[in-house]
Protein backbone atom coordinates (compact mmCIF):
# COMPACT_ATOMS: atom_id res chain seq x y z
CA UNK A 1 0.00 0.00 0.00
CA UNK A 2 1.48 3.32 -1.13
CA UNK A 3 -0.77 5.77 -1.73
CA UNK A 4 -4.87 6.93 -0.77
CA UNK A 5 -7.22 8.35 -3.20
CA UNK A 6 -9.45 10.70 -0.91
CA UNK A 7 -12.68 11.61 -2.21
CA UNK A 8 -14.20 14.64 -0.15
CA UNK A 9 -17.49 16.66 -0.35
CA UNK A 10 -18.58 19.68 0.08
CA UNK A 11 -19.78 20.47 3.49
CA UNK A 12 -23.72 20.16 3.81
CA UNK A 13 -23.50 17.93 0.53
CA UNK A 14 -23.60 14.40 0.16
CA UNK A 15 -21.53 11.97 -1.96
CA UNK A 16 -23.52 10.44 -5.01
CA UNK A 17 -22.93 7.10 -3.61
CA UNK A 18 -22.27 5.99 -7.04
CA UNK A 19 -18.83 7.29 -7.55
CA UNK A 20 -17.03 5.86 -5.03
CA UNK A 21 -18.42 2.83 -6.36
CA UNK A 22 -17.19 3.24 -9.53
CA UNK A 23 -13.83 4.31 -7.93
CA UNK A 24 -13.68 1.53 -6.64
CA UNK A 25 -14.10 -0.61 -9.68
CA UNK A 26 -11.25 1.81 -11.70
CA UNK A 27 -9.03 1.07 -8.45
CA UNK A 28 -9.90 -2.54 -7.62
CA UNK A 29 -10.60 -1.52 -3.90
CA UNK A 30 -12.78 -0.68 -1.39
CA UNK A 31 -13.91 2.51 0.05
CA UNK A 32 -13.24 3.29 3.49
CA UNK A 33 -15.34 5.66 4.71
CA UNK A 34 -14.54 8.30 7.31
CA UNK A 35 -17.83 10.34 7.30
CA UNK A 36 -20.93 9.08 6.09
CA UNK A 37 -21.75 10.30 2.77
CA UNK A 38 -18.95 13.22 2.80
CA UNK A 39 -15.47 11.37 2.89
CA UNK A 40 -14.28 8.13 2.02
CA UNK A 41 -10.32 6.78 0.95
CA UNK A 42 -9.55 3.86 -1.14
CA UNK A 43 -6.25 2.19 -0.34
CA UNK A 44 -3.42 1.33 -2.91
CA UNK A 45 -1.24 -1.42 -3.23
CA UNK A 46 0.92 0.43 -5.75
CA UNK A 47 1.46 3.79 -6.75
CA UNK A 48 -1.39 5.33 -8.56
CA UNK A 49 -0.68 5.62 -12.69
CA UNK A 50 -1.49 8.68 -14.25
CA UNK A 51 -3.93 7.43 -16.73
CA UNK A 52 -5.79 6.11 -13.90
CA UNK A 53 -5.66 8.96 -12.06
CA UNK A 54 -6.81 11.47 -15.18
CA UNK A 55 -10.00 8.77 -15.21
CA UNK A 56 -10.86 9.53 -11.72
CA UNK A 57 -10.73 12.60 -12.20
CA UNK A 58 -12.60 12.56 -14.92
CA UNK A 59 -15.43 10.60 -12.92
CA UNK A 60 -15.39 13.16 -10.51
CA UNK A 61 -16.19 15.96 -13.34
CA UNK A 62 -17.71 19.21 -12.40
CA UNK A 63 -19.20 17.59 -9.13
CA UNK A 64 -18.58 19.90 -5.68
CA UNK A 65 -15.96 17.25 -4.53
CA UNK A 66 -12.24 17.06 -3.97
CA UNK A 67 -9.94 13.94 -5.32
CA UNK A 68 -6.39 14.30 -3.64
CA UNK A 69 -3.76 11.59 -3.69
CA UNK A 70 -1.80 11.17 -0.46
CA UNK A 71 1.44 8.81 0.44
CA UNK A 72 -0.09 6.31 2.77
CA UNK A 73 3.17 6.40 4.80
CA UNK A 74 3.45 9.04 7.67
CA UNK A 75 -0.35 10.22 7.52
CA UNK A 76 -0.69 11.33 10.54
CA UNK A 77 1.34 14.67 11.27
CA UNK A 78 2.69 16.37 14.07
CA UNK A 79 3.31 19.78 12.70
CA UNK A 80 0.86 22.40 11.52
CA UNK A 81 2.14 25.22 9.57
CA UNK A 82 -0.54 27.14 8.33
CA UNK A 83 -1.36 30.61 6.44
CA UNK A 84 -3.59 32.73 7.89
CA UNK A 85 -5.73 35.22 5.63
CA UNK A 86 -8.18 33.17 3.69
CA UNK A 87 -7.24 30.38 4.90
CA UNK A 88 -7.84 30.45 8.57
CA UNK A 89 -9.69 33.28 8.26
CA UNK A 90 -12.56 33.83 5.82
CA UNK A 91 -11.45 37.55 4.66
CA UNK A 92 -7.84 39.38 3.40
CA UNK A 93 -7.75 41.73 6.45
CA UNK A 94 -5.45 44.19 4.38
CA UNK A 95 -8.28 44.32 2.26
CA UNK A 96 -10.91 45.48 4.99
CA UNK A 97 -8.85 47.85 6.62
CA UNK A 98 -8.81 49.65 2.93
CA UNK A 99 -12.37 49.38 3.02
CA UNK A 100 -12.61 51.72 5.55
CA UNK A 101 -10.44 54.22 3.61
CA UNK A 102 -13.00 53.56 1.35
CA UNK A 103 -10.30 51.79 -1.43
CA UNK A 104 -11.00 48.60 -1.34
CA UNK A 105 -11.20 47.94 -5.19
CA UNK A 106 -7.83 49.16 -5.34
CA UNK A 107 -6.19 47.40 -3.13
CA UNK A 108 -7.84 44.38 -3.51
CA UNK A 109 -6.62 43.98 -6.46
CA UNK A 110 -2.79 44.45 -5.67
CA UNK A 111 -3.43 41.66 -3.42
CA UNK A 112 -5.17 39.29 -5.91
CA UNK A 113 -2.25 39.79 -8.25
CA UNK A 114 0.38 39.22 -5.44
CA UNK A 115 -1.59 36.14 -4.02
CA UNK A 116 -1.65 34.67 -7.37
CA UNK A 117 2.14 35.34 -8.01
CA UNK A 118 1.84 38.08 -10.28
CA UNK A 119 3.24 40.42 -8.26
CA UNK A 120 6.40 40.70 -6.00
CA UNK A 121 4.97 39.93 -2.58
CA UNK A 122 6.82 42.31 -0.34
CA UNK A 123 7.11 45.04 -2.90
CA UNK A 124 2.81 44.59 -2.85
CA UNK A 125 2.90 44.65 0.78
CA UNK A 126 4.64 47.56 0.82
CA UNK A 127 2.66 49.46 -1.79
CA UNK A 128 -0.73 48.38 0.00
CA UNK A 129 0.43 49.67 3.39
CA UNK A 130 1.57 52.64 2.23
CA UNK A 131 -2.06 53.14 1.02
CA UNK A 132 -3.56 52.72 4.44
CA UNK A 133 -1.34 55.33 6.21
CA UNK A 134 -3.48 57.54 8.65
CA UNK A 135 -5.55 54.99 9.38
CA UNK A 136 -6.27 54.60 13.35
CA UNK A 137 -4.74 51.85 15.13
CA UNK A 138 -8.53 51.16 16.55
CA UNK A 139 -9.72 49.75 13.25
CA UNK A 140 -7.33 46.51 13.86
CA UNK A 141 -9.84 45.87 16.56
CA UNK A 142 -12.55 47.01 14.53
CA UNK A 143 -12.05 45.00 11.72
CA UNK A 144 -11.10 41.47 14.16
CA UNK A 145 -14.54 42.62 15.80
CA UNK A 146 -16.60 43.20 12.60
CA UNK A 147 -15.36 41.33 9.90
CA UNK A 148 -13.05 38.19 10.64
CA UNK A 149 -14.92 35.21 10.53
CA UNK A 150 -13.39 31.72 10.90
CA UNK A 151 -13.03 29.25 7.77
CA UNK A 152 -15.40 26.44 8.83
CA UNK A 153 -13.41 23.71 10.12
CA UNK A 154 -10.79 25.93 11.58
CA UNK A 155 -11.14 25.23 15.03
CA UNK A 156 -12.03 21.95 14.48
CA UNK A 157 -8.61 21.08 12.42
CA UNK A 158 -5.90 22.89 15.20
CA UNK A 159 -8.19 21.30 18.52
CA UNK A 160 -7.76 17.60 17.15
CA UNK A 161 -4.32 17.96 15.74
CA UNK A 162 -3.43 19.20 19.05
CA UNK A 163 -4.67 16.36 20.94
CA UNK A 164 -3.13 14.20 18.96
CA UNK A 165 0.33 15.90 20.08
CA UNK A 166 1.13 17.88 16.99
CA UNK A 167 2.60 21.81 17.06
CA UNK A 168 0.25 24.07 15.74
CA UNK A 169 1.58 27.58 14.02
CA UNK A 170 0.00 30.16 12.42
CA UNK A 171 2.38 32.42 9.99
CA UNK A 172 0.89 35.35 7.86
CA UNK A 173 2.67 37.60 6.02
CA UNK A 174 -0.56 40.05 7.87
CA UNK A 175 -0.37 41.85 10.76
CA UNK A 176 0.56 41.25 14.46
CA UNK A 177 -2.46 42.35 16.40
CA UNK A 178 -4.96 40.63 13.98
CA UNK A 179 -3.04 37.42 13.72
CA UNK A 180 -2.18 37.07 17.52
CA UNK A 181 -5.96 37.63 17.91
CA UNK A 182 -6.84 34.74 15.19
CA UNK A 183 -4.20 32.57 16.90
CA UNK A 184 -5.60 32.89 20.30
CA UNK A 185 -9.09 32.29 19.40
CA UNK A 186 -8.37 29.67 17.53
CA UNK A 187 -5.90 27.74 19.69
CA UNK A 188 -2.39 27.79 17.79
CA UNK A 189 0.39 27.85 20.19
CA UNK A 190 2.61 29.43 17.55
CA UNK A 191 2.04 32.93 15.59
CA UNK A 192 3.91 35.03 13.46
CA UNK A 193 3.45 38.25 11.35
CA UNK A 194 4.21 41.77 10.18
CA UNK A 195 4.16 44.32 12.47
CA UNK A 196 3.08 47.93 11.03
CA UNK A 197 4.98 51.24 11.95
CA UNK A 198 2.62 53.61 14.11
CA UNK A 199 3.09 56.76 15.22
CA UNK A 200 0.36 59.30 17.12
CA UNK A 201 -2.03 55.49 17.64
CA UNK A 202 -2.11 56.10 13.52
CA UNK A 203 -0.36 53.86 10.83
CA UNK A 204 2.15 55.45 9.42
CA UNK A 205 1.81 53.43 6.18
CA UNK A 206 5.37 51.53 7.25
CA UNK A 207 5.78 47.83 7.95
CA UNK A 208 8.70 47.20 10.49
CA UNK A 209 11.11 44.87 9.56
CA UNK A 210 11.88 42.17 8.93
CA UNK A 211 8.99 42.02 6.72
CA UNK A 212 7.60 38.35 6.18
CA UNK A 213 7.14 36.98 3.28
CA UNK A 214 7.29 33.82 1.41
CA UNK A 215 11.18 32.46 2.79
CA UNK A 216 10.10 33.80 6.58
CA UNK A 217 7.11 31.18 6.12
CA UNK A 218 9.20 28.12 4.82
CA UNK A 219 11.98 28.85 7.80
CA UNK A 220 9.42 29.00 10.26
CA UNK A 221 8.40 25.34 8.82
CA UNK A 222 11.81 24.18 8.77
CA UNK A 223 13.07 25.49 12.39
CA UNK A 224 9.92 24.30 14.46
CA UNK A 225 10.49 21.26 12.24
CA UNK A 226 13.98 21.04 13.44
CA UNK A 227 13.05 21.61 17.32
CA UNK A 228 10.85 19.03 17.46
CA UNK A 229 13.27 16.77 15.25
CA UNK A 230 10.75 15.68 12.60
CA UNK A 231 11.25 14.36 9.49
CA UNK A 232 9.53 16.51 6.44
CA UNK A 233 7.15 13.49 5.73
CA UNK A 234 5.83 14.41 9.39
CA UNK A 235 4.63 17.66 8.11
CA UNK A 236 1.54 19.70 7.41
CA UNK A 237 0.93 23.26 5.93
CA UNK A 238 -1.55 25.05 4.28
CA UNK A 239 -2.28 28.06 2.51
CA UNK A 240 -3.83 29.87 -0.40
CA UNK A 241 -1.28 31.89 -1.86
CA UNK A 242 2.18 32.18 -3.85
CA UNK A 243 3.73 33.53 -0.89
CA UNK A 244 2.72 29.87 0.58
CA UNK A 245 4.21 27.98 -2.50
CA UNK A 246 7.52 27.30 -0.63
CA UNK A 247 6.22 26.03 2.71
CA UNK A 248 3.43 24.17 0.93
CA UNK A 249 6.15 22.52 -1.43
CA UNK A 250 8.53 21.82 1.33
CA UNK A 251 5.86 20.00 4.00
CA UNK A 252 5.16 16.38 3.84
CA UNK A 253 2.01 17.46 3.10
CA UNK A 254 1.02 20.74 1.19
CA UNK A 255 -2.41 21.26 0.67
CA UNK A 256 -3.20 24.69 -1.13
CA UNK A 257 -7.08 25.28 0.08
CA UNK A 258 -9.67 27.29 -1.83
CA UNK A 259 -5.73 28.35 -3.51
CA UNK A 260 -5.27 30.68 -6.34
CA UNK A 261 -5.10 29.54 -9.72
CA UNK A 262 -1.58 29.92 -10.35
CA UNK A 263 -1.00 28.09 -6.52
CA UNK A 264 -3.53 25.02 -7.25
CA UNK A 265 -1.28 24.60 -10.63
CA UNK A 266 1.88 24.17 -8.78
CA UNK A 267 0.38 22.58 -5.56
CA UNK A 268 0.73 18.59 -5.27
CA UNK A 269 -2.69 18.37 -3.40
CA UNK A 270 -5.68 20.88 -3.55
CA UNK A 271 -8.77 21.76 -1.60
CA UNK A 272 -10.98 23.37 -3.56
CA UNK A 273 -15.05 22.78 -2.02
CA UNK A 274 -14.42 20.87 1.17
CA UNK A 275 -14.01 23.00 5.00
CA UNK A 276 -10.50 22.61 6.60
CA UNK A 277 -11.78 19.40 8.09
CA UNK A 278 -10.51 17.84 4.85
CA UNK A 279 -7.13 17.71 5.90
CA UNK A 280 -8.03 15.53 8.82
CA UNK A 281 -9.88 13.49 6.67
CA UNK A 282 -5.98 13.55 4.49
CA UNK A 283 -4.46 11.98 7.17
CA UNK A 284 -6.45 9.52 7.69
CA UNK A 285 -8.34 10.90 10.78
CA UNK A 286 -12.52 9.91 10.76
CA UNK A 287 -15.31 12.18 12.06
CA UNK A 288 -16.40 10.44 15.10
CA UNK A 289 -12.66 11.07 16.53
CA UNK A 290 -12.21 14.90 15.65
CA UNK A 291 -12.30 17.83 18.70
CA UNK A 292 -14.58 19.95 18.25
Amino acid sequence: MTQIVCLLGAPGRALDPMLPRELSRLLGTRPRWLAEAEACELALDGALRAETLAEARRLVGDHPIDLCVVPAADRLKRLLVSDMDSTIITVECIDELADLLGIKPEVAAITRRAMNGELDFEAALAARVALLAGLPESMLEEVHRERVRLMPGATTLVRTMRARGALTALVSGGFAPLVDRVAREVGFEIAQANRLELADGRLTGRVLEPVRGAQDKLALLERLRAERNLRPEETLAVGDGANDLPMLEAAGLGVAFHPHPAVAGAARVVVRHGDLTALLYLQGIPRQDFVS
